[in-house]
């Protein structure tokens, strides 16, 4: 590790990553520091009885030629190399309740998405038509979503609400919990989250929807050659603890194991609550600090990794999104000791293009960090193991156990097709990604109040810059895009998106 590099990323997730090579390409000297054994954040996976799983991609939008995802993996050089498996495109995402046996499909484009819910809402299709179209008017309103440098996006559209506009569509309380029933994408909350993030999230899958073969840290694996092939360097198990400031200006930041590296420029794609203490609270306004430090997290997830016993659970290519009650879907968060898991999200790994028996599956539900509070105290990860001991070990099962009552009434005799099963908690987030609370996604967005939330990636110290998924928007489209939006502060917007654009022409 040199002394001085022109840019230092301190985290290495998908907008580091980004980050690093769009900034590598133009001859910056990059260096990139990672605490964990495994690079890219939420892209990292993990293996169990030999049988690979995915800890935050489950799926991928966007990605078919010309689409906007495809653009931007094409600038970094990686969507050749990648192993893609297209899901179903007539129900990429199946939307299903406890007491319907109906399930309700999320098609892949526009036509056929409106097509595939026609078959179960004759009455409905005007209705379909115009939410599509409102659908792709939010999401056409953001620039950079569309490859666009010029333009802004009009802050009415920040201002309507998911729930409220979705529910305007139809007077048909099925097909509202319907269309909002993939809302697990972003934790919706009915009187907050805001229809754009519900567009951009679920506009991209519309498109086209993509499992990655073998798990999403090919993503990652693709990301590193290319940084790698443009010079950039980058170091595991190298935790930064500290920014040193002098007159408005990083000079270097501090490892946990002493090491110090001086940059010019400094990205840090770490939780920005974390950032500014790093960097020392007297370095920034007041009202900045305490506005970024009192924001609400998004909430955590309880995860179950289930390995199959061979040729017995049929692969299935799509996702569900599955309720307990159809009122449950903009609530499922909102549970106590009796009601939960409300709602789950089941997701399959793919590991071949052809498959007809599934290796493991995954289920994620919400959980409240405060469910994990007693073991708040420890710290476990692969680079520093530590026990969280038996209470913990135990709270684990109870969870499991409970879940998987759950998940057999949705498929009947899955439980007997189990290997086993394996588990992660709210503080498995917060130990390997670091963010407050563990939460998923970043911060609570607020259509009640969208500049509270609102983090500028330059900081107002001179050569300090954020990004990652708390700045703009999370998810794999949204990170990328924000990084992006991060190195155009240093590079000039229109200088790259011409760039970006150019590289698939």
């Amino acid at each position: 590790m040199k002394e001085h590099y022109d840019v230092v990323i301190v985290g290495s997730g998908l907008g580091g990553l980004v980050s690093s090579i769009i900034l590598a390409k133009e001859g910056y000297s990059v260096c990139v520091l990672e605490k964990n054994n495994q690079y890219g954040g939420n892209l990292q996976t993990f293996v169990r009885d030999k049988t690979i799983f995915d800890t935050g991609i489950h799926y991928i939008g966007g990605l078919s030629e010309g689409q906007n995802l495809y653009k931007y993996f094409k600038y970094l050089g990686i969507i050749d190399h990648l192993n893609l498996k297209k899901m179903d495109e007539d129900g990429f995402d199946i939307i299903s309740f406890g007491h319907d046996k109906t399930e309700y499909p999320h098609a892949q484009g526009y036509e056929n998405f409106v097509k595939q819910l026609e078959n179960y809402f004759p009455e409905e299709k005007t209705n379909l038509e115009e939410y599509c179209r409102k659908i792709r008017s939010v999401c056409d309103s953001f620039p950079l979503f569309n490859l666009n440098w010029q333009g802004r996006y009009d802050n009415a559209i920040l201002e309507l609400n998911a729930k409220n506009t979705i529910d305007e569509f139809t007077e048909n309380e099925k097909l509202r919990a319907v269309l909002g029933g993939s809302n697990f994408l972003y934790a919706g909350i009915p009187d907050k989250s805001p229809f754009y993030v519900h567009a951009l999230s679920v506009n991209s899958y519309i498109q086209s929807s993509w499992r990655c073969v073998n798990g999403g840290s090919q993503i990652t694996k693709q990301l590193l050659k290319q940084l790698k092939k443009y010079g950039g360097e980058f170091y595991k198990r190298k935790e930064v603890v500290h920014f040193s400031v002098e007159n408005n200006k990083v000079t270097s930041v501090k490892m946990k194991d002493g090491t110090e590296v001086s940059g010019t420029y400094f990205i840090s794609n770490i939780e920005p609550k974390t950032t500014l203490k790093m960097a020392g609270e007297e370095c920034f306004r007041k009202s900045f600090y305490s506005r970024i430090q009192s924001l609400e997290g998004v909430i955590s997830a309880f995860s179950l990794y289930v390995v199959f016993k061979p040729n017995c659970f049929k692969y299935i290519n799509h996702n569900y999104y599955h309720f307990k009650n159809s009122d449950d879907v903009w609530t499922a968060h909102d549970y106590d000791e009796n009601s939960w898991p409300k709602a789950y999200m089941a997701s399959m790994n793919a590991y071949k293009q052809d498959e007809e028996w599934a290796e493991g599956m995954t289920f994620i539900t919400y959980m409240k960090y405060d469910d994990v509070l007693p073991w708040a105290d420890t710290f476990n990860t692969a680079a520093e193991e530590n026990h969280r001991g038996e209470s913990y070990d135990e709270f684990k099962s109870r969870k499991a156990a409970i879940f998987l009552d759950e998940i057999e009434k949705k498929f009947p005799g899955i439980k007997q097709c189990i290997k086993s099963v394996h588990t992660s908690t709210p503080l498995s987030y917060r130990d390997y990604i670091g963010g407050d609370g563990g939460n998923m996604y970043g911060y609570v967005k607020d259509s009640n109040n969208p500049m509270k939330t609102l983090i500028a990636s330059k900081t107002k110290l001179d050569n300090l810059y954020l990004t990652g998924q708390s700045v703009n928007m999370h998810g794999v489209l949204g990170v990328t895009i924000g990084a992006v939006v991060t190195c155009s502060e240093i590079l000039g917007k229109e200088y790259l998106v011409t760039k970006i654009n150019q590289a698939s022409e």
